[in-house]
């Protein structure tokens, strides 16, 4: 068959089919699990991972279901505001950025590729073992279901891609950061502009990365508010979306973060569920594509959650990807120049994600003033560096205003 076959319907895996579809090339996609279901937490959408979802006509329904974001501002854990930018289309970008509840982007991403694929082209129960190929073309191999057979194959099967240990065996485990990360969802009232992603804190003691997800979710008008706690700490879990945390093993290094804006322990308190798991990644790979086979999202760079940019570079690898196979007529030179259009600019956003992605604006905070309260803000900092800080990660994040 000529289909491209896709290992994996998360975003990146869903994304892919779809601008696949779009380019009029033939696919189909293979989930391990038996039934997709709404998983994690909150994600953001950042302008250039919407544009490439609006051009699949799918921004009107995302926007229906999650939060245009307005603006990022920064605080130190006394609750005193730092810096403050606007968003998305507020910062002068052509689309907007999008704050949405994991589940409701990987529903939307589901329901348009089963309408536009069919449904009998998204197959789930199929756990994807391994790839051979040939000179015509690529089998997959499945644990339990018959080997299929198609033009290529994409690996997009998260960090622990088989696909990916199949070419890099000897990889080993996610590198772990140092950082345990707790997160949640609350059901609260609307807080500054009801539109605010907030960072606040630093590692050392405690910082929170606090959005709203859902808008207007009961009688109340209330919201339904994404929660990060992230603590620097030596303990080391494996990451698992569904991992229950425990509130005990991190409120307290909040419990006094009571600012006028936000009650942070009650919020903590009146979760609806927490998770719990490391901040982890994996080296830059020397190569994703071999032959007729190549790796897409976490499966080719996972990197930490640092910066809102995970989502947003699986969406370009999957724009990369389609417009490559649409003007190559050869698989394995479409497959070379995908990977050599993608792998340096997503190596270089993991690696600065590990060193100065935007929340570097608090640790820069945290050391001039010694973890105490500032009189003023301009005394510990100047808004240029603070400015360039910010618009230093947009560049390398590939986000550029009037695209």
């Amino acid at each position: 068959m000529d289909d491209i076959l896709i290992v994996g319907a998360g975003i990146g895996g869903l994304t892919a089919a779809l601008t696949l579809h779009a380019a009029g090339i033939p696919c189909r996609v293979f989930e391990a699990v038996p039934e997709i279901r709404a998983v994690g937490v909150g994600i953001n959408i950042l302008p250039h991972g919407a544009a490439e979802l609006a051009r699949l006509g799918l921004e009107p329904a995302l926007l229906r279901v999650g939060i245009e974001t307005k603006e990022s501002v920064f605080f130190n854990r006394f609750g005193q505001l730092i810096w403050r930018e606007p968003a998305g289309r507020f910062a002068g970008f052509t689309h907007p950025q999008i704050s949405i509840h994991r589940g409701d982007l990987q529903r939307v991403l589901l329901n348009a590729a089963q309408q536009r694929l069919g449904a009998d082209h998204i197959l789930t129960g199929w756990e994807c073992t391994a790839a051979a190929q040939d000179a015509q073309g690529v089998t997959l191999h499945f644990n339990n279901r018959p080997p299929q057979r198609g033009r290529a194959a994409i690996a997009c099967d998260g960090i622990r891609s088989a696909i990916r240990r199949q070419f890099f065996p000897d990889e080993g485990l996610p590198l772990y950061s140092g950082v345990n990360m707790w997160r949640g969802t609350t059901i609260w009232p609307r807080f500054l502009s009801g539109a605010s992603m907030v960072r606040a804190g630093w590692l050392a003691t405690g910082k929170m990365v606090i959005y709203p997800i859902r808008d207007a979710v009961d009688a109340e008008g209330r919201q339904l508010v994404n929660w990060v706690a992230e603590i620097a700490t030596p303990r080391h879990l494996d990451r698992d979306w569904n991992r229950a945390g425990n509130l005990d093993d991190f409120l307290p290094a909040f419990a006094n973060w009571h600012f006028d804006w936000l009650d942070v322990p009650a919020l903590l308190r009146a979760a609806e569920q927490v998770l719990e798991f490391p901040m982890v990644d994996q080296d830059p790979l020397p190569r994703w594509s071999f032959g007729r086979v190549t790796l897409l999202g976490d499966a080719a760079h996972p990197m930490v959650p640092r910066g809102s940019n995970g989502a947003g570079q699986a969406i370009l690898d999957a724009r990369a990807l389609a417009d490559c196979l649409a003007v190559e007529p050869d698989t394995e030179t479409a497959l070379a120049r995908y990977e050599a259009a993608r792998l340096g600019p997503t190596a270089n956003v993991v690696l600065t994600n590990r060193s100065n992605p935007p929340d570097a604006i608090l640790r820069e905070v945290y050391e001039r003033t010694g973890d105490r309260p500032f009189a003023r803000i301009e005394d510990v900092i100047p808004e240029e560096e603070l400015r360039a800080l910010s618009e230093g990660y947009k560049t390398i994040a590939g986000l550029r205003r009037g695209s």
